[in-house]
């Protein structure tokens, strides 16, 4: 098999770890039908791959403080202004995300914060700091998100 090429056990093991980062070696040769030290060494081959990028704890967003999540699409007031508006936006620990999306927005953020006001307040600084315009969503229920993630 090439360096680059991913099979069942490999498939296997990105499943068991997107389930649970914290999954054994001994769980996760288990599921991968491999020894321990082959299945270390398939760890090794993701993390080496970049398929495998890091390991990161889920924190529930309600304990945390912060229960209110949005979408907020943002568009800018000029179109002639510079494309930097993930840039300008970066500094606000309440974006959770910022992808850049087709349609008649250029960019669609995910955050999360404790109250509507500070909602309201976040929705300010972003107008302020990339100069766009918003159009916000608020989320009333999540049904599922960080679903687990196989290669195609």
């Amino acid at each position: 098999m090439a360096a680059d090429e991913t099979d069942t056990a490999d498939t296997a093991i990105i499943a068991a770890l997107s389930a649970n980062a914290r999954a054994t070696l001994n769980e996760l040769s288990a599921v991968a039908g491999l020894s321990v030290s082959a299945t270390q060494a398939r760890v090794r081959r993701l993390e080496a791959r970049g398929l495998i990028s890091g390991y990161r704890a889920v924190i529930d967003p309600e304990v945390a403080g912060k229960p209110l999540a949005a979408f907020v699409e943002i568009t800018p007031l000029d179109p002639g202004q510079p494309d930097n508006a993930p840039e300008l936006i970066a500094h606000l620990d309440e974006i959770e995300a910022c992808h850049s999306i087709a349609g008649d927005a250029a960019y669609m953020l995910f955050v999360r914060v404790a109250t509507p006001r500070d909602l309201e307040r976040l929705i300010r600084d972003i107008r302020s700091a990339a100069s766009v315009g918003t159009r916000t969503t608020v989320v009333l229920q999540t049904f599922f998100e960080h679903r687990p993630l196989s290669p195609a």
